[in-house]
């Protein structure tokens, strides 16, 4: 059993897989997440090995530029994750975190600058462009599942079409799938039919089907009811505590104090603090993250 401290006065503990928070103020509402071992057939991630550790990042941005138009939303960033590594991007609306999310995986072209994700270097087009992002899950703030299809057609559809998986091993793994996020229960129902954290944890669920090397989460929670937050959240916590490697734009001061190993902040298209969870709220160095968490947390 290992535990770490989350942030919040409580502390995450895992084993075999398995996390748990456990609460430390009275009246704190305690939530327990189960998440399963990856099978190497495909049910998630594990930790990654030393021979993996050793082979590079996994994802490498070098002097990334974007510009809308005369805006200038990404300036000169520079960022690397570890395999296995929790990256949280937090700051203001418009300075550009989703923006950099969407170039991981070039749904936004850069104007310059590269981006390597293990070890390739994102095309700008064409197949190949195509299989680096069959390797990088993606979950968006809305649910973007098929409206006309089930819960579990959902999840089987790219495994099929993609990796082309036989109809037969897409349902194991697509069931399997929807059990680890807890909602396996709810394989014949229709998106609309379920409430906006179930449908948010299909999204993941989804994205899992494809065996991703990484996960982009960009605001998945900010659609959603507050009751409906932690569930996602839970998930979230579960992949991070199995050795997903995440980059993650959020709001959720909880999930970066807890989940990651590093917190991005920025503003005004730039990177301007890049620390640990614990040293970036305690000791917040520019006073634009200063001002950014004085508001945040004393609200």
């Amino acid at each position: 059993m290992k535990s770490r401290p989350n942030g919040t006065g409580g502390y995450w503990q895992t084993q075999f897989g398995q996390i748990s928070r456990i609460a430390q103020e009275p009246g704190e509402l305690d939530v327990t997440w189960v998440v399963s071992e990856r099978m190497s057939d495909g049910g998630g991630s594990t930790a990654p090995s030393e021979v993996t550790r050793n082979a590079g990042p996994m994802i490498s941005i070098e002097g990334v530029n974007k510009h809308f138009g005369s805006l200038h939303v990404l300036k000169d960033i520079n960022l690397t994750v570890d395999r296995g590594q929790v990256i949280v991007v937090l700051g203001p609306s418009g300075s550009g975190k989703s923006t950099l999310c969407r170039t991981i995986n070039r749904l936004e072209p850069i104007d310059s600058g590269t981006i390597t994700i293990d070890g390739a270097q994102l095309p700008s087009e064409g197949r190949k462009l195509a299989e680096l992002r069959s390797d990088v899950g993606m979950v968006f703030q809305s649910f973007n599942l098929f409206a006309h299809k089930t819960i579990l057609q959902n999840v089987m559809l790219a495994p099929m079409k993609v990796r082309k998986k036989s109809k037969a091993e897409a349902r194991e793994k697509a069931l399997a799938l929807l059990e680890r996020v807890g909602i396996a229960n709810q394989a014949d129902k229709y998106p609309a039919q379920l409430s906006g954290g179930q449908q948010q944890r299909v999204a993941i669920a989804r994205s899992l089907a494809m065996n991703p090397k990484v996960m982009l989460f960009d605001e998945p929670t900010s659609a959603l009811d507050p009751e409906m937050i932690n569930e996602v959240l839970n998930v979230m916590t579960g992949l991070a505590a199995d050795g997903m490697t995440m980059l993650v734009v959020t709001h959720e001061m909880g999930f970066a104090r807890g989940a990651a190993n590093q917190v991005v902040f920025m503003a005004d298209g730039a990177v301007v603090e890049h620390a640990e969870p614990k040293e970036f709220f305690s000791n917040p160095k520019s006073d634009r993250a200063k001002d950014f968490l004085g508001k945040i947390l004393n609200h």
